[in-house]
């Protein structure tokens, strides 16, 4: 267990980043959701993050209030992913501590964290799975 207290997000972090851009149809993010089994995407413009979309997004389309007309499920799914992402995001950097992830992910109920360089650009992105791993993993240790 001491070396998690020592192990950062640079060695579990996932490197290959699929992001989105603001313009995708929520149908089109469905689908890459359903096909890459991701918990969330970075949404970027010009090469800098701008905000993250999540599962949780798509569901909160669908929420409804009694006074509310219910639109169909197409029109729904034609808004664009700059309607419903998150544009304010918690982010850590290559250097944060696994013990510091995992604190934030259970304060603030997410599956997965943005990784910015310092210069602000994307480098990876950590998810639970990649925390359970470093916990197993160092656990052996």
């Amino acid at each position: 267990m001491y070396k998690f207290l020592e192990a950062t997000v640079d060695g579990y972090m996932t490197r290959n980043v699929r992001t989105v851009k603001r313009d995708l149809d929520m149908l089109e993010l469905s689908e890459m959701f359903d096909r890459d089994d991701f918990n969330s995407y970075p949404v970027e413009d010009d090469g800098q993050v701008v905000g993250i979309v999540t599962k949780f997004d798509i569901l909160k389309c669908f929420a409804f209030t009694p006074t509310q007309m219910v639109p169909r499920y197409l029109d729904l799914m034609n808004r664009k992913v700059g309607d419903v992402m998150t544009p304010e995001f918690i982010y850590v950097s290559p250097d944060t501590r696994l013990t510091r992830v995992l604190q934030i992910m259970v304060e603030h109920r997410i599956r997965s964290i943005i990784v910015l360089d310092s210069t602000q650009k994307l480098v990876g992105i950590i998810a639970r799975e990649d925390v359970i791993a470093a916990l197993k993993a160092t656990a052996r240790d």
